[in-house]
């Protein structure tokens, strides 16, 4: 019998261009939780009451304390064929309105992992940092903790710290705003 050759499959990677086609004819919704990562089309898991409550809970925090635009679970532009989207961006404040926001403008991108924590940490951190995104936060709602990623490289972000309930953590762009990790994640008892 004689061995076959091994199949290769060739997969169409879409541009940030056709993927935006694909919303405006119908083919994709416009609040389909999809993102393009590296040319494809990837669906996003489902959110969950901690996770918007999370989400919440920092974009109040933000738009309080700092001068910054917040765009809440908006794609980036990173790349041609990246449009990740973020649970937050903080961006400048004299980022464009008008378009996805590109890494120039970009201070912290924030991501809010219930049941995508491995995938934040493997794939979207590692993107982040080859755009050379200064920050990034990855909210652990199971592990109640908040990993801060600094120091962007080609391999990944080169610190990473780790803050606990009880702690407190401040962006980069702003060391005087501190916030209480607990002001960030759902209360750890029923509230009344």
């Amino acid at each position: 019998m004689a061995v076959e050759e091994a199949v290769e499959l060739h997969q169409r990677l879409f541009t940030i261009d056709e993927y935006e086609r694909l919303v405006a004819s119908g083919i994709l919704r416009e609040d389909e939780r999809v993102e393009l990562i590296e040319g494809q089309i990837v669906q996003m898991n489902p959110i969950g009451d901690d996770h918007i409550g999370s989400v919440n809970r920092l974009n109040v925090v933000f738009m309080r304390g700092a001068d910054v635009v917040v765009s809440v679970q908006n794609p980036v532009r990173l790349a041609e064929g990246l449009a990740p989207r973020p649970d937050l961006a903080v961006l400048r404040p004299d980022a464009s309105l008008n378009r996805k926001p590109v890494p120039a403008e970009i201070l912290l991108l924030i991501e809010v992992a219930h049941s995508s924590l491995a995938y934040d940490r493997q794939i979207k951190a590692n993107l982040y940092a080859r755009a050379n995104i200064p920050e990034l936060w990855i909210v652990d709602i199971n592990g109640e903790r908040v990993e801060v990623y600094r120091d962007p490289s080609p391999i990944g972000y080169r610190t990473i710290r780790l803050f606990a309930r009880g702690e407190q953590l401040a962006p980069e762009f702003k060391p005087d705003l501190r916030i209480d990790v607990d002001a960030i994640l759902v209360p750890a008892t029923p509230e009344d």
